[in-house]
């Protein structure tokens, strides 16, 4: 499996997670998260096999979310109006990430993400 790295090119922290995959000589196929936005479909294996709950993969520092409130909806929300949701806007999406062969990493750790050179 090819390794998909999903940003938003003008995020810092987007910029950074790529510069250190190259720096690692680690391949990627990139996506932008706005143009290319997750399917309900990809949401729902990658949210499984990141192991994380779907309140995770918000962008809580995002302007969308606070403009929608979504502090105060996603408390009431179903598991699946919360994966419609994310899959309506690619900026409401945690980024970046990273999906590999053994996981998915969401936002840039490089403590985390130095596990794929082992």
């Amino acid at each position: 499996m090819k390794n998909i790295f999903i940003e938003y090119p003008k995020c810092s922290t987007c910029k950074k997670a790529k510069n250190w995959l190259e720096e690692n000589n680690i391949s990627f196929e990139e996506r932008n998260i706005v143009e290319e936005t997750p399917t309900v479909q990809e949401l729902n294996e990658w949210i499984e096999k990141s192991g994380m709950d779907i309140k995770k993969w918000f962008n809580t520092s995002g302007v969308k979310y606070r403009e929608l409130n979504l502090k105060e909806k996603l408390v009431s929300m179903t598991y699946q109006d919360k994966i419609k949701l994310l899959a309506s806007d690619g900026m409401i999406i945690k980024r970046p990430l990273l999906i590999y062969s053994n996981g998915v990493f969401i936002g840039f750790n490089e403590d985390r993400w130095k596990k794929l050179n082992r």
